[in-house]
């Protein structure tokens, strides 16, 4: 077996391996050896069919798989013995083809880029900023008053009053579209809360100023973009006999109010609020903090790019922010997008900083724990309610979907490292500071 160097080009690398049709014949012949004792065929004893009959049964069979493990074994031999590391799978194709026949020599052209050399990365010459946000007693208040709202009754107005928004109406209601009733359009004793947006535009809007027992013809049209594509766009009437109109009030800010959500008191309600607070704030300034690290990242440390996981990194940012733009369009085939200098750009960015952060974790021996990974399949799977278990199946039969809930987890214990050999300072800040910072962060 021959290995020859083609190409040597910056990242590109191109070799020719050829298998000689001896060393071929000698694969196959041992596979037949290998084989020969388990063989059974009629008209002879288990384990004394002559080789000859053998070869010429799975000869043509094993020849594939000769061959196979032989090119296979040669691509090994050679990222092990030259240190490459291919950034995507190499492009293998056998010289001649179709017109190969047996006890010819088997010639293959393989071609691939190299992941570049990393330089060594000081992460003390990185100076970052956290921001630090306390949950002060306004923003508990506040969002004690939001729980509030949430937790709110409603108390039948006096009668004849009419609705106002904000307040609740008991409806029956019916839709019709060019004076016939259609599936799913109709409801009864249904507690709508107006101005809340729950029902199709236009709709609720109709049914203030309505009083208990009056009777409401509400005209209405369908979005273009209604999940329902039969009723997407078409104009509906709906009759609605209202029951009952009720205005909201507001839950009292007392230890009953607090047991609803799981808290001894009100005073312990406040305590959990100002936690899961601060959690948040902390949330959003690491988000701010590691945004600072890339940006210094993507200055401080530069080295050569594979220019094909360029490209198809530019392709999937093209593609992803086509359909960001078209939301409605939920056709796939709606041709080629063009990647544009900007998007290529971008696309540089994310397989730098993709690359050095995966240096560094294997050179720090980073690993994701199996528990790390089952929490993360946990997460994921809340997404899917009732459908848990055939997520999870599917979770561990695909390789990718694994690869895509272990790459943030890789990626954040990383930046965690970096940022443990950083010069950290802390900032306090106030909420309003820090949900600016947030907005700043645009997609990258």
């Amino acid at each position: 077996m021959q290995v020859t160097e083609t190409l040597n080009e910056g990242l590109k690398r191109g070799y020719t391996i050829t298998v000689t049709a001896a060393e071929l014949d000698a694969k196959v012949q041992a596979k037949l050896v290998e084989a020969q004792p388990e063989i059974e065929m009629k008209g002879f004893r288990k384990g004394k069919v002559p080789m000859a009959i053998l070869r010429k049964q799975f000869g043509p069979r094993l020849i594939g798989e000769a061959m196979q493990e032989a090119i296979d074994g040669a691509m090994q031999s050679h990222f092990e013995a030259s240190g490459d590391r291919p950034a995507l799978q190499p492009e293998v194709k056998m010289v001649g083809g179709e017109d190969w026949k047996e006890g010819q020599d088997v010639v293959v052209e393989m071609s691939y880029e190299a992941l570049p050399p990393i330089p060594d990365l000081d992460a003390s010459n990185v100076t970052l900023e956290r921001l630090v946000v306390k949950a002060d007693p306004a923003a508990v208040d506040e969002a004690l008053a939001n729980l509030a709202d949430n937790a709110k009754s409603f108390e039948d107005r006096k009668k004849g009053s009419k609705a106002k928004d904000g307040d609740q109406v008991t409806i029956d209601f019916e839709g019709f579209i060019d004076g016939e009733a259609f599936e799913g359009g109709k409801g009864e004793s249904y507690p709508l809360v107006l101005g809340s947006g729950s029902f199709i535009p236009g709709f609720e809007e109709q049914l203030v100023g309505a009083k208990a027992e009056d009777e409401v013809e509400v005209k209405v049209s369908f979005p273009e973009n209604y999940g329902a594509a039969h009723l997407a766009g078409k104009e509906a009437l709906f009759k609605c006999k209202v029951h009952a109109v009720k205005a909201p009030k507001a839950a009292e800010l007392d230890d009953e109010l607090a047991t609803k959500f799981g808290a001894e008191s009100l005073e312990a309600l406040k305590g959990q609020i100002a936690e899961r607070l601060e959690a948040e704030y902390k949330g959003a300034a690491r988000a701010v903090l590691k945004r600072s690290l890339l940006d210094q990242l993507d200055g401080l440390v530069k080295f050569d790019l594979p220019s094909k996981l360029v490209e198809a990194e530019a392709a999937q940012i093209a593609h992803q922010l086509w359909h960001e733009e078209n939301p409605d369009v939920h056709d796939h085939n709606h041709g080629h997008v063009e990647a544009t200098d900007e998007h290529k750009k971008l696309a540089e960015r994310r397989v730098r900083l993709g690359l050095l952060l995966a240096e560094v974790g294997r050179k720090a021996d980073v690993t994701v724990s199996d528990q790390e990974m089952t929490q993360a399949v946990l997460n994921a799977a809340r997404q899917y309610p009732g459908q848990e278990r055939a997520f999870f199946e599917f979770v561990q039969k695909n390789a990718q979907m694994q690869q895509q809930l272990r790459a943030p987890i890789f990626e954040d214990k990383v930046v965690d490292l970096i940022v443990s050999g950083a010069k950290v300072s802390d900032k306090e800040i106030s909420k309003e500071d820090l949900q600016k910072a947030v907005e700043a962060l645009d997609e990258i």
